[in-house]
């Protein structure tokens, strides 16, 4: 026996008459005639949907699977997207846990919505993989209709972190999304699930993240994302993969993330030039243009102190280091190139004068 029937009797048929019963899902995990039973059962005439290229079949993950191909689910999730436009007035979706989820369907309910409204909807996807192929079979099924977070940049800033000056930084944006599809890319650094003792932890070390947030926000690919733990710090406790209990406390990046969205709204216009030439030390500028006639100039350090011959496109031109770290300032010579530095594991944001 399962619990499959879904009466709602405090809504009372306001927002919805439907009531779910066992062929509106597919699986449950739940047999009530032994609870201690773990097992996934799928019920009859019911399939699961196709195999995740990187996983296999992942279509099921908790409680009772809602079965997409049944017209009154289709029906009744669509009518749902529609309520929360007109009664929330957002403006897009984020979708959790996209590889248990239908793809085909996911598509048809958000083109809907914005046939419906008229609206075009952002969508970002969750869709947890490292696996670039995955990543690649579901921007040619959902044909690029949503866009992801960058997975895979997530965990090349958690390795490069730990690994130090040993990773090769001018691999940072290998098999990333933003660095194959920067339409489809939305980047972070951390969120809820990657931070310590989280279901997919995999943590940025405090060091890097100053590096990662410029690397996300101060370039001209992608859609960043800041992570709410990072901007106003978090402590709380939980237990370890060991079931031991610990308390964590996760810093606050507020000031520096302040300075490099500022630097992001003033400066960040124009062609981008990249300097990713050495293993330990990477750059790039914001070449001058109209918005911005003096430019930009970043360098980050996973070794030793460093500098780096850059152009901004801006002759005889004073930069600071926006970040407080460097005092002395840089000047361009009559070609609008200078030597911008950066100390030993840090970066450097060097704004004009």
């Amino acid at each position: 026996m399962a619990w499959t029937h879904f009466t709602f009797p405090g809504r009372k048929g306001k927002y919805s008459e439907l009531q779910w019963h066992w062929w509106h899902f597919s699986a449950t995990d739940r047999n009530m005639y032994n609870q201690e039973m773990e097992a996934v059962f799928l019920f009859d005439g019911k399939s699961f949907g196709e195999d995740d290229l990187a996983e296999g079949s992942v279509d099921y993950l908790m409680g009772c699977n809602v079965d997409t191909k049944n017209p009154d689910v289709r029906h009744e999730l669509f009518y749902w997207g529609e309520w929360y436009l007109e009664t929330t007035g957002v403006n897009g979706f984020r979708f959790d846990a996209m590889k248990h989820l239908e793809f085909d369907f996911m598509l048809d309910w958000i083109r809907h919505l914005r046939e419906k409204y008229k609206q075009n909807l952002v969508v970002v996807s969750e869709y947890w993989t490292g696996h670039s192929e995955a990543i690649q079979h579901f921007i040619e099924v959902t044909k690029g209709d949503m866009m992801l977070f960058d997975v895979n940049l997530h965990f090349n800033f958690s390795k490069a972190s730990k690994e130090g000056s040993s990773f090769d930084l001018r691999t940072i944006f290998d098999t990333t999304l933003v660095k194959d599809h920067p339409d489809l890319a939305v980047t972070f650094v951390s969120n809820h699930d990657t931070q310590p003792l989280q279901e997919l932890e995999s943590v940025v070390e405090k060091w890097f993240k100053p590096l990662a947030y410029a690397l996300i926000l101060l370039r001209q690919s992608g859609y960043p994302c800041v992570f709410a733990a990072d901007y106003y710090g978090a402590h709380y406790s939980d237990k370890g993969k060991d079931g031991q209990d610990y308390e964590i406390w996760m810093d606050s990046y507020h000031e520096l993330i302040n300075g490099l969205l500022y630097a992001r709204k003033t400066f960040c216009y124009g062609p981008q030039y990249e300097y990713l030439d050495d293993p330990s030390c990477i750059g790039w500028t914001r070449v001058s243009n109209e918005r911005n006639p003096s430019g930009m100039a970043v360098l980050l350090s996973s070794g030793d102190n460093a500098s780096k011959h850059m152009e901004t496109g801006a002759p005889n031109t004073q930069y600071y280091d926006h970040t407080g770290q460097i005092q002395e300032e840089i000047w361009t010579n009559e070609s609008g190139w200078g030597e911008f530095r950066c100390n030993a594991g840090s970066v450097s944001v060097w704004l004009p004068r």
